[in-house]
């Protein structure tokens, strides 16, 4: 029984105060005469099989709905509303996704076709089976640098020495045959990626993506953002290094670059410091006029432009020696069947990729869901990322995800639905199958600086340790041993280190939680600590003792510890305590 009485002063500042008196229940009570639990009743397996699969017209649409989402909006697409804003925003996106397409392949260790590509199928398959309206799928640099990790772990250049028919002591380099095989390996790694990625769908693992927590994000994209411009330094500078791959890979990369650093190619580096630096001033000037320009200055097409132009007339690759990308094919390849015999190699590292894969799209999806008023499918997300890599890896195409630079541009120049992705897939398509031929003269220089600039906001989340710092110490060691394990050990060990280390800060924070004796404080229903607050005091008899987590086998002892040792250190009696659901009550003798 409850009574309530409420005062209002004739004052304008007085308050209103409640008054409750309510009767004391002991959980024997609660559970015997207040509670009775419903008599369900129980289905056999073969009931429950009957009922989950039973299949009606109305369930086999809402099936079909929910594997193709592009059912639930194209009927009723506003084409006066929505087109013109979408054919902006596709022809936008497809302008910032073919420099990059070509510039992340180099980051995957395969052909730059290869990321036109990837720029390409994945992106018209999502248009079909994605949630989000305002993603860009295509190539990441995080996810082209893991699988160009793979790649030439798998297929190193020793594998393709071959000595001179003169029978010298010196080697070749056989590249066609290196690139032909690092091709094979991303491409039978894309598949498992889409196995996976689509099975885990199926299952309704969406909620994975839990595990990997935001600080352990950002300090492994922060770290693999590290690997990107160390990988980058040998096509900036243009000397010739290997590439490494496993732990101490950047460590082995920066000494070689530096090894080698007298082999500086003076013109390389004039020109990508050239477009370093124009890059980052369009990236500056983007950033401040935001609101004021129509469309982001395409800044990095202009880069290769110009410098294909450049490149083209002046003769760079014969008189200067400057690497180019060199062959592009014009069209498309035949679909073929990946070469499966390398699948047992590719397990682990085909579960890394496939996570963060997931984690990027569905983590940015989220936010542009939240922004603009509608809802993301985690699940679907997977069968979708699962079924663009998949299908797309029959085509030559290495793993992707969404990007967030490209996303940005997607969503500030007013696309509305993923029909603008499918635009910007069509200027990709028009490039391979029409003018790819082009950029053959196209610097790799340039290429490095575009990845480069493309990580300036990666870079930027180093001002998370303050942060972290000031909020929660917990939260800023998961980051730095993200950070610190993927720069040191690769990013798939790295990986494996934080999540690792992450799910054992779960168990200290379980094993080892807060608790206070609460106090309350006069004149208001509030209750706090009382060796935190002056004004809360304890009430006479009673002892109010809270923990912040549940109590189960491995915490067990450290909670009758910590009551004990609250209670001798408020030399109170002995006290019986009662546990109901989230707060505790004790009562004394």
């Amino acid at each position: 029984m409850e009574q309530e009485e409420a005062a209002v002063g004739d004052d304008a500042q007085s308050e209103l105060t409640y008054h409750i008196e309510r009767p004391v229940y002991d959980e024997p009570f609660v559970r015997s005469q207040l509670l009775h639990r419903k008599n369900k009743q129980s289905l056999g397996l073969r009931q429950k099989l009957a009922q989950q699969f039973q299949c009606s017209s109305e369930r086999a649409k809402a099936a079909v709905r929910s594997f193709l989402p592009i059912l639930t909006w194209l009927p009723s697409y506003p084409v006066k509303q929505y087109l013109f804003q979408d054919v902006v925003s596709g022809l936008s996106t497809g302008v910032v996704q073919l420099p990059q397409g070509l510039a992340y392949a180099m980051l995957a260790a395969v052909p730059p076709v290869y990321g036109l590509y990837s720029s390409f199928y994945p992106v018209l398959l999502y248009t079909f089976f994605g949630t989000s309206r305002h993603i860009s799928i295509g190539t990441f640099a995080v996810i082209s640098l893991m699988i160009g990790g793979v790649a030439v772990r798998e297929a190193p250049d020793s594998m393709f020495n071959t000595l001179h028919v003169n029978g010298s002591n010196t080697t070749d380099l056989d590249v066609v045959a290196r690139d032909a095989k690092r091709v094979q390996v991303a491409v039978v790694l894309t598949t498992l990626v889409g196995i996976i990625q689509f099975v885990l769908g199926l299952l309704r693992f969406g909620f994975v993506a839990i595990y990997l927590t935001e600080p352990l994000v950002r300090g492994f994209t922060t770290a693999a953002a590290v690997h990107v411009v160390v990988s980058q330094l040998k096509y900036l500078l243009g000397v010739k290094t290997q590439r490494f791959s496993g732990p101490l890979s950047a460590i082995y990369s920066v000494k070689a670059v530096l090894s080698d650093i007298t082999s500086t190619n003076i013109t390389t580096l004039l020109l990508g410091l050239s477009c370093l630096i124009f890059l980052y001033v369009i990236k500056v000037l983007n950033e401040r006029f935001k609101k004021k320009l129509p469309i982001p200055i395409p800044g990095e097409i202009i880069v290769v432009i110009v410098s294909t132009g450049v490149s083209y007339g002046l003769s760079l690759s014969g008189v200067h020696k400057v690497d180019v990308v060199g062959n592009i094919p014009t069209g498309l390849l035949p679909p073929a069947v990946p070469d499966f015999s390398l699948l047992p190699t590719l397990v682990t590292d085909a579960f890394a990729v496939a996570i963060v894969g997931f984690s990027m799209g569905i983590s940015l999806a989220k936010i542009f869901a939240l922004k603009h008023g509608y809802s993301v499918d985690g699940n679907q997300e997977l069968i979708a990322l699962g079924l663009c890599n998949f299908i797309s890896s029959f085509f030559q195409t290495f793993a992707i995800t969404c990007s967030m630079s490209r996303s940005l541009v997607q969503e500030s120049t007013g696309g509305k639905t993923q029909i603008a992705g499918l635009l910007a897939s069509m200027v990709v398509l028009l490039v391979v199958v029409a003018i790819g031929f082009v950029f053959e003269p196209l610097p790799q220089t340039a290429l490095a600086a575009i990845i480069m600039v493309n990580l300036l906001g990666m870079f930027k989340q180093f001002r998370d340790i303050p942060a972290l710092w000031r909020t929660s110490k917990i939260e800023l060691t998961i980051w730095m041993t993200a950070f610190i394990a993927s720069v040191l050990l690769g990013l798939d060990y790295g990986l494996l280190v934080a999540i690792t280390f992450t799910i054992l800060t779960v168990v200290y924070r379980t094993q080892s939680p807060k608790s206070a004796v609460l106090g309350h404080v006069p004149g208001t229903g509030l209750y706090y600590d009382v060796d935190e607050y002056e004004e809360a005091t304890e009430c006479e008899g009673i002892k109010i003792f809270h923990s912040n987590s549940s109590i189960y086998f491995a915490n067990s002892d450290l909670y009758v510890n910590s009551l004990k040792e609250k209670v001798i250190l408020a030399a109170l009696c002995v006290c019986v305590v009662k546990h109901v659901t989230e707060e505790l009550w004790v009562k004394p003798f």
